[in-house]
């Protein structure tokens, strides 16, 4: 135990700033997402992405600190991602359904409540969002039917938000 002293304190100290730094980071997350009035969904949804890319944040560096060698490391990771670049490859739009999640919970064009219209030649579509997920979009259309749009075909197509027609009302003094 006494020869392992410096990486052990290493460690500790590496995963106490990790810990503060994702309690900080969630706090910012949530204030966005409160502050832009996103959905809780879509909010825990972006908290998972970077909880993923912290936790191999912290596994590189406390293979850095325990002096796992870097030429053993590579190799596996190699490996590892040839596999899974292999079978992502045949699923390439499941990724890039993902990355329009993120893009559009960040920039979000248009909100869930928003009456859109899709201008798509072949399909185009004007309806109301209900929800916006990670992989599609959830679309009611004014006969009520129910769309299940791809995230990544609403950053590709233009859309145009609808504004909703004000029913005329009549005013007594």
């Amino acid at each position: 135990m006494g020869e392992f002293h410096d990486e052990i304190l290493r460690t500790i100290i590496i995963l106490g700033i990790f810990a503060l730094l994702g309690f900080i980071i969630k706090r910012i997350i949530r204030r966005y997402a409160r502050a832009s009035h996103l959905s809780e969904h879509r909010t825990n949804l972006i908290a998972k992405y970077i909880n993923f890319f912290m936790l191999t944040l912290l596994a590189v560096l406390i293979f850095a600190i325990w002096g796992i060698k870097s030429n053993d490391i590579l190799t596996f990771l190699g490996g590892t991602l040839t596999v899974i670049g292999v079978a992502f490859f045949a699923q390439w739009s499941i990724l890039s359904n993902i990355t329009s999640g993120i893009i559009l919970f960040f920039s979000f064009p248009f909100r869930i409540g928003d009456f859109i219209k899709v201008h798509d030649k072949d399909f185009p579509v004007e309806a109301q969002i209900e929800d916006i997920k990670a992989f599609h979009t959830i679309l009611r259309t004014t006969e009520g039917e129910l769309i299940t749009y791809p995230n990544s075909l609403l950053l590709q197509k233009a859309v145009s938000i609808v504004p909703l027609k004000q029913e005329e009302k009549e005013f007594y003094d």
